[in-house]
């Protein structure tokens, strides 16, 4: 029983002993690790996002205040590129009843003003150049019986009245010759060519179907044979260096737009390409199916990379929220979010995430995580990062 008691008592000892040499033996770990954090930085930092600068760094950093500005927030509503239907679109018909003849154009092709597309017989024109020649020929004749009235006015053969009589008989004959002529440049006929039919007397039945504007031939009603009418649509002819941006506007915000406002435009199908142009057109009324209000936008479109039908989102300045501005070249990206470095002592810089605009002019909006008149790093934040990373890599 005593050696039993004297063999516990031993063991209690042992014990005791070895957790006093323990509690000596961690104490200094202890007191380390606790330095260490107070340094902040200095030595092994376990804050991956402070950064401690050396004295060579400091000098490469600045430092500036965040600045308060405008942003205009966007207001994206969809839309298509549309024609400019009112001075750049044509629909080119026959000037008379006939039947054609030759084709010289097709879909696609690019042509002039005045430039042939197709060529019908027409016995109309015929008959209209017929009542021409007609009306010349009675002109003529008039001419020559009024000067030679005028000459028996002098020798007192006739009267005055009968002088004046001619006089008003060759008037009504150049009346119906010019209206006869005016009537064959309303159906395709040049001035040039009247002066011709003028000089050879010979009747030509066949009329040129000509495009009235330079552009692109996007459509054809017409084939070889077919008896076509004036009121016909034989070919559309569109100018597409300038285009139309159509959109629909929610009845909300269509205050936001207005004519001659400057806008611009993504296309998706040239990668979300954006284009500006302004505004030519708000309709004045509501859609009461959609509640949207249509607003059309110009374009310049001088290579043709924009096509009729693409779809496109107009960007429209709405409202105006002031925002802290952060220069560009001060955000670093970490990971999959931007960041920005901001003092945190002397020579310390911790790294703070932010959630940042579109870049406006080199400066970028900061939506949230920062303040106006907060400080930040701009010149020296990339070398800050290299330190930031390099740190991480040795502990």
């Amino acid at each position: 029983m005593r050696f039993a008691l004297a063999c516990v008592m031993r063991l209690v000892l042992l014990f005791l002993a070895a957790a006093t040499l323990w509690a000596c033996h961690s104490e200094p770990e202890q007191k380390a690790v606790a330095e260490a954090a107070s340094r902040g930085g200095r030595g092994d930092n376990p804050d991956p996002a402070l950064v401690t600068a050396s004295p060579e760094l400091l000098k490469r950093l600045r430092v500036v205040a965040l600045s308060e500005g405008e942003l205009r927030e966007p207001l994206r509503v969809p839309g298509r590129v549309s024609i400019e239907e009112f001075n750049r679109l044509a629909r080119i018909g026959a000037t008379v009843t006939g039947r054609i003849t030759h084709i010289d154009a097709s879909v696609g092709l690019r042509v002039k003003r005045g430039q042939k597309l197709a060529v019908l017989n027409s016995t109309e024109f015929s008959d209209t150049q017929r009542g021409f020649l007609k009306a010349l020929a009675q002109k003529q004749l008039n001419a020559v019986i009024v000067d030679r009235a005028r000459k028996l006015y002098k020798s007192g053969v006739i009267s005055e009245l009968e002088l004046q009589r001619r006089a008003s008989e060759l008037s009504q004959a150049e009346t119906e010759y010019n209206a006869m002529a005016d009537q064959l440049q309303v159906l395709g006929m040049s001035d040039e060519s009247i002066a011709l039919l003028e000089k050879t007397r010979s009747i030509q039945p066949l009329v040129p179907v000509a495009s009235s504007i330079d552009g692109i031939v996007m459509e054809r009603h017409v084939s070889q044979g077919l008896v076509v009418q004036p009121a016909d649509v034989l070919f559309v002819v569109a100018d597409l260096s300038q285009l139309w941006i159509v959109a629909e506007i929610p009845e909300q915000q269509a205050e936001w737009a207005r004519t001659g406002q400057e806008v611009e435009a993504e296309i998706p199908a040239l990668s979300d390409r954006r284009v500006k142009g302004h505004l030519v057109y708000i309709a004045p009324t509501v859609d009461p199916e959609t509640r949207t209000v249509t607003v059309r936008m110009e374009v310049a479109n001088p290579d043709g990379s924009i096509k009729p039908e693409m779809l496109a989102s107009m960007l429209i300045s709405g409202r105006v929220s002031k925002l802290p501005m952060l220069p560009a070249e001060a955000v670093i990206r970490d990971g999959d979010q931007d960041a920005v470095f901001v003092p945190a002592g002397a020579d310390r810089f911790r790294l703070t995430p932010v959630k940042l605009g579109k870049e406006i002019g080199g400066q970028r909006p900061v939506l949230s995580g920062l303040a106006a008149g907060e400080q930040v790093v701009t010149e020296g934040s990339f070398h800050l990062n290299n330190e930031r990373l390099r740190k991480e890599l040795e502990q």
